[in-house]
């Protein structure tokens, strides 16, 4: 038994060092590479010249306190050395359009119903049940 125990500790130590080699990442390391992508978008943006609100919209699955926090250090960078900003290279979005509110389509609805009947086109009445 006391030969056997050191063996165990060594090879379990062993494989536990190979989980480095099959690509599992800490939870710990995966979040620090989040964070750091948003300082990475949010410095971007600043020196592009994007609003903060346009940074959020075009990346809605980074963190948004590392984007502000990217945006403002690149945004003190920039006054302290007297950086201007880079035009965009994409253009911006057009306004997407809205779709009108429900009540404008049941009176479009309504209306639809009484041209019809104003060319003639009637509804024909209900059967009436037999009792």
């Amino acid at each position: 038994m006391n030969r056997l125990l050191p063996l165990l500790l060594m090879a379990s130590a062993t494989a536990l060092s190979g989980c480095d080699y099959l690509g599992i990442e800490p939870a710990t390391k995966a979040a620090e590479q989040k964070v750091a992508e948003g300082k990475a978008i949010g410095g971007a943006c600043r020196h592009a010249n994007r609003a903060l609100e346009d940074c959020y919209r075009y990346n809605p699955k980074a963190h948004k306190a590392s984007i502000f926090d990217g945006w403002k250090d690149m945004d003190v960078y920039m006054r302290e050395n007297k950086l201007d900003t880079i035009e965009p290279v994409t253009p911006p979005e057009p306004p997407k359009k809205t779709p009108p509110p429900p009540a404008a389509t049941e009176e479009a609805a309504t209306e639809s119903a009484d041209k019809a009947t104003d060319k003639g086109e009637e509804k024909k009445p209900a059967a009436s049940a037999k009792h």
